[in-house]
């Protein structure tokens, strides 16, 4: 009995989520045939999580009860999701910033076209499965669409719909978002290989074409701290005020993700506030986007796992898939056939048009080159918008 309480005291909220973490990075790291789930392994592992919670909400160990899922840890994982969200992008503007301005040119547009291009193709698919599907309702359908996308924003602009119901929307998007993170995380490193690509020939192309001059501004200023903690923990207080601007009418806001990595790539820009060094130290931003990348996972992954439980059914997981992987698969050929982009623009511009943020992590890690934020960083704003614009429509008027 003491052996339990000791047990049981020592299992609390902190110790599953790093629990989740070790074990997420012990399977992410298998390997089979040259394919690893990589970061996303936290997320398989949080998934199954949440679905052990859902069946045993709370479990007893000695004279103790500990409760494994409720509405309160549920808006705490909603917390460390949130504060995951905010590393991560905010790493990627500063990532990003120092060239993206810089380059802005007509393949910078195109990277934009892709991020429409692939919400749109997830509409049509999504339109498509409502009309042969007299069961599926506008509101369930929308949930599937932003849960195939990765797109919490999404989510939230379905669910505001007057004429909607948010319950419905919410279920469809616990089905769809397990196959929707996995998905691209697994398509950016098969096509390579299914292409049999010579990863460092094309990585040192890839590089060589990427390089751009005067990244950072020269002049006297004073650097707050040497990791660079200040301006990364600035930026992400401005990407928070940015995102909390409301556009009239449609009830549009970027919201935390968006704002943070508009924020991270003006400050990643300029590369000062007066006479501020807001330079960030390359492995402080290694760390938060890797950091950011994995308490997204967990915070996102264990809710995930109860909402996929709770409303489970073939069919709707199987629309899932096709919103999740038709999109890609024209996105790919549109910008490889049509753009003339190389394999790592391709593959950048697409995770942006799924908003997905485990599939750059993975593309980093493939591609062994941070500069495909770039392409990310230009497809993600403009998908963002696209997305919430699209499944508002989708439950208003189908």
């Amino acid at each position: 009995m003491y052996i339990g309480n000791v047990i049981a005291s020592t299992v609390s909220l902190v110790c599953i989520i790093f629990t989740i973490i070790c074990l997420g990075y012990l399977i992410g790291n298998i390997k089979i045939k040259g394919i690893s789930l990589g970061s996303a392994g936290v997320l398989l592992v949080a998934l199954i999580f949440g679905i052990i919670a859902k069946n045993n909400p709370e479990i007893c160990i000695g004279s103790q009860t500990i409760t494994l899922f409720d509405a309160d840890i549920k808006s705490k994982y909603s917390l460390i999701s949130s504060i995951g969200t905010c590393l991560f992008v905010t790493s990627i503007g500063f990532i990003a910033g120092p060239k993206f301005f810089r380059t802005f040119n007509s393949k910078t547009i195109s990277y934009i076209y892709i991020g429409i291009i692939v919400i749109l193709v997830g509409s049509l698919c999504t339109l498509l499965f409502i009309k042969l599907d007299s069961n599926l309702t506008p509101s369930f359908a929308a949930g599937l669409m932003t849960g195939a996308l990765t797109s919490t924003p999404g989510l939230s602009a379905a669910k505001e719909v007057l004429n909607g119901n948010a319950d419905l929307t919410t279920a469809g998007y616990g089905i769809a978002y397990l196959f929707g993170v996995l998905g691209v995380v697994l398509f950016v490193q098969i096509v390579p290989k299914l292409l049999k690509v010579d990863m460092e020939l094309e990585r040192k192309n890839f590089i060589a074409a990427n390089v751009v001059n005067g990244a950072k501004p020269e002049g006297n200023y004073k650097k707050l701290d040497s990791f660079g903690f200040f301006p990364f923990f600035f930026a992400i207080v401005l990407g928070c005020f940015i995102g909390s601007f409301y556009i009239p009418g449609i009830n549009f806001s970027l919201g935390n993700s968006g704002g943070c990595l508009i924020a991270g790539l003006i400050i990643g820009h300029f590369g000062h506030i007066g006479k501020i060094d807001c330079s960030v130290n390359s492995n402080t931003i290694k760390a938060m986007r890797e950091l950011g990348l994995i308490l997204f996972l967990v915070g996102a992954g264990v809710p995930g796992g109860v909402n996929f439980a709770n409303n489970i059914k073939l069919s709707y997981f199987i629309y899932g898939v096709i919103i999740t992987l038709v999109p890609m698969i024209v996105g790919y050929i549109v910008a490889t056939k049509l753009f003339k982009m190389n394999l790592f623009n391709a593959l950048g511009s697409i995770t942006g048009g799924m908003t997905s943020t485990p599939a750059l992590g993975a593309l980093i890690q493939t591609t062994g080159t941070d500069d495909v934020a770039s392409a990310y960083a230009a497809s993600y704003p403009i998908a963002l918008v696209t997305v919430v614009i699209v499944v508002k429509l989708i439950v208003m008027f189908s």
